[in-house]
C-alpha cells in the first residue's frame, strides 16, 4: 500500500510538472508584459510627460496631488461605482431569476438560454450606440412610442438632462446579464434535489424554496458575480463615451472617459494620466482583496 501511495504521488508530481512547463511561456510572456505595463506607469506618473514622451521632468508627487485634489477624478469614480452597482444589481436579481426559469424542463431552454447570452457577447459599442439611438429626445423609439400612446409628458431628454443621464446609462446593464446567468445556471446543477424535496415536505412554497434555501446556497456565486461585475465597472468606457460622451457637465463621467478624456486634452501630461491609473489600480487592487478575504471568512 506504501509503494503504491509513492507511485500516486510520483505520478501526480510528474504531471503538475508537465503542466508547469506548458503554462511556462504564457507565464512569462504575461508577468513580462504585466510587469512592464507596471514600470511605465510607476515611472512616469512622477514626471511632466507629453505625448511624445521627450524631454520628460521629474515632478514628484505632483501629478498625484493634482489627480486626488481633482473634484473630476472623484465625480469620475463615483460614477464608476454607481455604474458597477447598476451591473451587480441586475445581474444579482435579473440574472438570478431568469437561471431559475430556465433551470425548469421546458421547451426552447437553449433557445433562451443564447438569447440571453449572446447580449453579453456582443460588442459593448453596439450595445452602447443602440441605446443611444433609442433614447434620442425627438427621434428615438422610446419617446417615440410614447407620443404614440398620448404620454407626451413623459418623454425625456434621457441622455441630455443631468437628473436622468446617469440613470440611462445604467439601463443598459440589464442587457448585460448572460454572464451572471451562466453562473446561476452552472451553480444550480449543484444543488441536489433531496434539499428541495425535504424542504418541500417541512411545508415550505415556492418562493420561501427560493429566497431561504437556493438563494443562500448560491452565496458563492453571489460573491464571484459582485466582484466581476465591481471589477468590469473600471473597465467600460465605451458605453458612456458613446452614449454621453461624459455629459452633460460630466454627470456621467467615469474612469475609463477621464483617463481618455486626460490623454487626449490640449498639451496633455501623460504622467498626470499615469498617476490617474495608478490610483484606480490601487482601489481596484483594494477591492479584489476584501472581496478575497471575505470570501476566505465566509468560506
Amino acid at each position: 500500500m506504501a509503494e503504491l501511495n509513492k507511485l500516486n504521488k510520483k505520478s501526480q508530481k510528474r504531471n503538475n510538472r508537465a503542466g508547469f512547463l506548458f503554462l511556462l511561456p504564457l507565464i512569462v510572456i504575461f508577468i513580462g508584459l504585466l510587469g512592464y505595463s507596471f514600470y511605465f506607469l510607476s515611472v512616469n506618473s512622477f514626471r511632466d510627460v507629453t505625448i511624445t514622451f521627450r524631454h520628460t521632468e521629474f515632478t514628484g508627487l505632483a501629478n498625484y496631488k493634482t489627480v486626488l485634489t481633482d473634484l473630476k477624478f472623484w465625480r469620475s469614480l463615483l460614477n464608476t461605482f454607481i455604474l458597477s452597482a447598476a451591473n451587480i444589481f441586475c445581474g444579482l436579481t435579473f440574472g438570478f431569476f431568469i437561471a431559475i426559469v430556465l433551470n425548469f424542463k421546458m421547451k426552447g431552454k437553449r433557445f433562451f438560454h443564447a438569447l440571453f447570452f449572446i447580449p453579453s457577447m456582443l460588442p459593448i459599442a453596439l450595445m452602447a450606440a443602440v441605446f443611444s439611438s433609442m433614447l434620442e429626445y425627438k427621434n428615438g423609439i422610446i419617446n417615440q412610442l410614447l407620443r404614440g400612446v398620448g404620454l407626451d409628458v413623459l418623454a425625456q431628454r434621457w441622455l441630455a438632462d443631468p437628473r436622468l443621464a446617469i440613470f440611462s446609462v445604467c439601463s443598459v446593464s440589464v442587457f448585460l446579464i448572460g454572464i451572471p446567468i451562466m453562473y446561476y445556471t452552472a451553480d444550480l446543477t449543484t444543488i441536489s434535489d433531496s434539499v428541495l424535496e425535504a424542504a418541500t415536505m417541512d411545508g415550505a412554497k415556492t418562493r420561501h424554496q427560493l429566497f431561504l434555501v437556493i438563494y443562500p446556497m448560491l452565496k458563492n456565486t453571489h460573491k464571484t458575480i459582485i466582484l466581476s461585475m465591481l471589477l468590469g465597472g473600471f473597465r467600460e468606457m465605451e458605453r458612456v463615451f458613446l452614449m454621453t460622451d461624459g455629459g452633460p457637465g460630466g454627470k456621467t463621467e467615469i474612469i475609463g472617459t477621464y483617463i481618455y478624456r486626460a490623454t487626449r486634452s490640449a498639451g496633455s501630461n501623460i504622467g498626470l494620466v499615469c498617476a490617474a491609473a495608478i490610483v484606480v489600480l490601487i482601489v481596484a487592487f483594494l477591492i479584489s482583496f476584501i472581496q478575497l478575504r471575505l470570501t476566505e471568512k465566509n468560506g
